[in-house]
């Protein structure tokens, strides 16, 4: 295997007054609920959901895959576009629940068989039940702060990747290989610390992101993954026997730009006021448990960084969202659930420990350096943080 070089350090996730691999429910770890239940079957070919409507306010959403294959359930706004909220990664046989907050609308339900498409869609109404579900007192100052850090550690994200991609970009741009390898992981970092809002924009998330091995037929592939490929070319063996042919000066302008330019758009976006209206309570937790599903599909198993093997940047940049995401809702869960706080505590704590082991200098090693032992025991923590994570949303919202 050709050698590659080290990477710089990705930088540490600020400091904010803020804040799954596993397949249980998110639900209080009691049972307790006061929310409208829905049932959603999900296979090959059918996403039964129980009702098509449904009143304002606290809505579960209790997702079985009675399918063959692992499926995703989402809630979306009516254009289609905007994911509201999801559970992802639903094997066969599993009951997952998506809680959340609703407020009167039109909505489209979704179920994804595989994981791939636009998946089976149908309307969902939300009535207005004339209910004020919002919180007061004390937990409603907690839950502001929380809302006002979060979008501000978002905005914070989208500006240090927006500054990293021009430098990325044009590194790219003009063929200096060596800078742009050195900046492609502690650039993407600050993507991956926010990829559930990212994704949430449902266009821009296959523009800039989309790996190779989930293109559809006839799908164009753009984006980081793409540009990936190009900077640490690999050869036939590994490239299902094909001999890999480079992107042409013109093509890498190209593709650059484009990502420079969606970049943009997601700075634009998250800079724009209706994005502040968007975070809520359920939106913070739900995105915690994201992006710990990130890392047990993506990172946990080398197949995210497939080319440059920088898939530890990946998972600390995620492990660092979910944490900043839990940390504002902290002050939340002591009061509801103290042991659940005690618990994510922990388990942060030695799932970072296991990150911190796999430093080198200012970075990290390649994911190839890891052996089965060690890859074992980081899958085995994810999982252990992904269990009491999954409660986090139920446990500040219910």
């Amino acid at each position: 295997m050709t050698s590659r070089p080290r990477l710089a350090a990705l930088p540490a996730v600020a400091a904010l007054t803020l804040g799954v691999a596993a397949c249980t429910p998110n639900e209080p770890a009691d049972g307790s609920t006061d929310a409208q239940s829905i049932t959603v079957s999900s296979t090959a070919e059918t996403c039964d959901v129980s009702a098509a409507e449904a009143p304002s306010g606290h809505l579960v959403f209790n997702v079985t895959n009675d399918g063959d294959e692992v499926t995703e359930f989402y809630l979306l706004a009516e254009d289609g576009l905007r994911i509201i909220s999801e559970v992802e990664n639903v094997g066969p046989g599993i009951t997952r629940d998506l809680v959340l907050t609703a407020a009167p609308g039109e909505y489209i339900t979704a179920c994804k068989p595989g994981m791939v498409g636009e998946g089976i869609r149908a309307g969902f109404t939300v009535t207005d039940s004339g209910a004020d579900v919002a919180p007061t007192g004390e937990l409603a100052d907690q839950v502001d702060a929380a809302t006002v850090n979060y979008v501000a550690y978002v905005k914070d994200q989208t500006e240090q990747l927006l500054t990293g991609t021009e430098e990325f970009v044009d590194a790219v741009s003009t063929g200096d290989d060596e800078a742009a390898r050195e900046l492609y992981a502690p650039v993407r970092v600050h993507w991956e610390r926010i990829e559930p809002v990212a994704e949430s924009f449902g266009d821009l998330d296959p523009r800039m992101d989309l790996r190779e091995a989930d293109l559809e037929e006839g799908q164009e592939w753009t984006g980081w993954h793409l540009l990936e490929k190009d900077l640490w070319a690999p050869d036939a063996g590994d490239n299902g026997g094909v001999e890999y042919e480079p992107l042409t000066d013109a093509e890498r302008t190209a593709y650059a730009d484009q990502l420079l330019a969606d970049t943009q758009d997601l700075y634009d976006r998250t800079h724009d006021a209706a994005f502040a209206e968007q975070i809520d309570a359920a939106a913070i937790g739900n995105g915690a448990k994201s992006l710990l599903d990130e890392v047990a599909t993506g990172k946990i198993t080398g197949e995210e960084e497939i080319w440059s093997h920088t898939d530890l940047w990946d998972f600390q940049a995620n492990v660092d969202g979910a944490q900043v995401a839990y940390d504002g809702l902290r002050d939340v869960v002591v009061g509801k659930d103290p042991d659940l706080a005690e618990d994510l505590d922990t388990r942060f704590d030695t799932l970072q420990d296991l990150l911190d082991a796999q430093r080198e200098g200012d970075g990290f090693v390649l994911y190839t350096d890891l052996t089965e032992d060690e890859v074992r025991e980081l899958a085995a923590a994810v999982d252990a943080l992904g269990e009491p994570l999954s409660h986090l949303t139920a446990s500040v919202v219910l």
